[in-house]
């Protein structure tokens, strides 16, 4: 008798779960080595290809290299904080990268916050810390919505 569970194919064999980020190129931009780490491995768990960065000077350094399909931001870092960032990465001269999706993802949750992420040019704001599962849906949404 044939196993037709949930995961299997018409011919039996057992099929793979599709990952909602898979092969995704997410840049990660955060100061906090701890919050790269967590934020890496909730998106790599989801199929994405992730590159991490400490700060916006490195970021904008690998941009044009990589490329990202998306953009994963702390907004509260030194020297050059998310808002700057964002602001640098619209007004490059390469469309491809100018535009690509970015997610604000910050512990500064208040109302007036949003706006302001929003305004800079985020397509989203998530609050930290963040539930695994809300990181994946951002991203997914800011990526359904179209770039920039």
């Amino acid at each position: 008798m044939r196993d037709f569970s949930l995961f299997s194919n018409i011919d039996g064999d057992s099929a793979q779960p599709s990952l909602p980020l898979t092969n995704l190129k997410i840049l990660i931009v955060d100061d906090d080595e701890d919050s790269r780490f967590y934020i890496s491995t909730v998106l790599e768990a989801d199929g994405a290809i992730v590159t991490t960065t400490k700060s916006a000077a490195e970021a904008l350094e690998v941009l044009p290299q990589l490329q990202p399909d998306i953009l994963v931001c702390d907004i509260g870092m030194p020297d050059e904080d998310g808002y700057t960032l964002i602001q640098k990465v619209r007004a490059l001269k390469i469309d491809q990268i100018a535009n690509v999706p970015a997610v604000a993802l910050t512990a500064y949750a208040d109302s007036e916050d949003r706006v302001r992420a929003l305004g800079a040019g985020f397509q989203s704001h998530v609050t930290k810390p963040v539930d695994p599962a809300d990181l994946v849906m951002a991203v997914i949404n800011v990526l359904a919505t179209g770039k920039g």
